[in-house]
């Protein structure tokens, strides 16, 4: 019998001391604002795949 996953929770910490390999920004406040950029790009990519089902 095949198991079926309803729900998947991701839990992850993120910590600002600069351990990842991505590039940081100069500006104060300029990571936040690059990580809301982001998010809300997904958001309208997730919608925009709703619509088209």
């Amino acid at each position: 019998m095949p198991i079926e996953i309803k729900e998947l929770h991701i839990k992850i910490n993120v910590n600002d001391a600069g351990q990842t390999n991505a590039s940081q920004d100069k500006k104060s406040g300029g990571k936040e604002a690059n990580v809301i950029e982001m998010c809300l790009e997904q958001i309208a990519q997730m919608q925009q795949r709703k619509k088209e089902r």
